[in-house]
């Protein structure tokens, strides 16, 4: 009996604490906040919409640290570049002729074919200088337009271009102070560093921002010749796996640091038409400072001093013939009124570098003179009876043609 008691005590008590659990919980029910429960029945004007984008999650809707985190150092640098990307129609006329045997060719009219190319630059200073690659301007153009990344669009004057560096000025047609960029110390990238390329590729600008793709620097100094064809030599070029497409020739390649450190020129494809496959090369930002330079200044690249020595390239079977080093410039005449002959150079010597770089031909060889100026030692080495030499040149105002 006693066993059924302290049972039903048990029992009792039980009821008790929970009937006084539900009296608190709904005493306190008025001062809690109530959770929305999603109502199967939507909006009117939601009612045919299978899927409601919502503007970031519950828990980050109004945190900053969330925006801020996904922020960094290469959107920052995207940022502060971008408003000095421009892109770049070029208009260039070129004449044809038809062939007709059964007239006589010269009265045959000329005919002009307009053809219009793409590329992209970026602005250097608030006046609206521009920088681009000389191939994206070409020989014969009528008319460059440029479109700013905010939509707006000017024309453009060509102010110089050199077709061996592939580096071209432009000036922009309007009296205003335009968003520019400085060029960095390309002699301090590091390879593996970040390498951020904005251009246009494609012509897609016109939506009125740049495209950017970005990768890592994979080496430095790489000396190029694409074409044999092709008067222009590239040397020292950063090489990047960070796309560049057509029409992004002419685009900074920058640094994390938002620091152009170079300018967007050509891929490597091996040949094949598979278009990009990972190389990618710019021009040093501290190379394209010195031509830009000179053609601010006098709008082509001259060379204002002479060795005083007439050259040729060698070739395979003079190389052979003469026991002579297959590469390098061999030395024809020597003017003893020059820099090159007061510093021991003589007729059939063989000069094989400039400075630390080997030269491949008589055009590699004015493209390495392009970086010294009047006044400049210049370092070369020469081969003579199968000895090498080095020997310092000072180089002095142009002096006559040698003899």
């Amino acid at each position: 009996m006693s066993a059924k008691k302290t049972i039903a005590g048990y029992l009792f008590i039980s009821a008790l604490m929970a009937a006084s659990l539900f009296w608190s919980a709904g005493c306190e029910q008025g001062n809690v906040p109530q959770q929305e429960i999603p109502s199967a029945e939507q909006p009117e004007d939601d009612a045919d919409v299978l899927v409601k984008v919502t503007p970031g999650s519950v828990s980050a809707q109004g945190d900053d640290s969330v925006m801020q985190s996904r922020q960094n150092a290469i959107t920052r640098a995207i940022e502060r570049i971008s408003p000095a990307v421009v892109g770049i129609t070029v208009t260039s006329v070129e004449q044809t002729r038809f062939s007709d045997p059964f007239f006589d060719p010269f009265f045959l009219p000329h005919l002009e074919r307009e053809f219009t190319s793409l590329g992209s630059g970026f602005i250097i200073n608030k006046e609206g200088y521009v920088v681009t690659n000389e191939h994206v301007i070409g020989q014969n153009s009528r008319s460059i337009r440029v479109v700013m990344s905010d939509g707006k669009t000017y024309m453009a004057n060509l102010v110089g271009s050199d077709e061996f560096t592939d580096i071209a000025l432009l000036k922009i047609e309007a009296d205003e102070s335009f968003p520019f960029v400085e060029l960095g110390d390309s002699d301090e990238v590091i390879v593996g560093e970040w390498a951020i390329a904005l251009g246009n590729p494609f012509g897609l600008f016109d939506d009125g921002k740049p495209t950017v793709t970005v990768g890592v620097v994979s080496a430095v100094q790489r000396n190029f010749r694409p074409d044999p064809r092709d008067p222009r030599i590239y040397l020292d070029m950063i090489q990047t796996d960070a796309a560049i497409n057509r029409g992004n020739s002419g685009g900074p390649l920058v640094n994390s640091d938002g620091n152009v450190i170079g300018m967007n020129t050509f891929i490597f494809t091996g040949g094949t038409s598979a278009g990009f496959v990972g190389l990618s090369f710019a021009i040093p930002s501290n190379r394209a400072a010195k031509i830009i330079n000179q053609l601010a200044e006098s709008h082509e690249v001259v060379l204002s001093f002479d060795m005083g020595i007439s050259v040729r390239s060698i070739d395979r079977l003079t190389a052979l013939q003469y026991n002579l080093p297959s590469l390098g410039l061999l030395v024809i005449s020597v003017n003893r009124d020059g820099p090159a002959f007061e510093s021991g150079v003589r007729p059939g010597d063989v000069i094989t570098r400039i400075g630390n770089d080997m030269i491949y031909g008589e055009m590699h060889a004015r493209a390495l003179l392009g970086e010294y100026t009047e006044g400049d030692r210049m370092t070369i080495e020469l081969v003579r009876g199968g000895t090498r030499y080095e020997t310092n040149i000072l180089l002095r105002r142009r002096v006559a043609a040698a003899r």
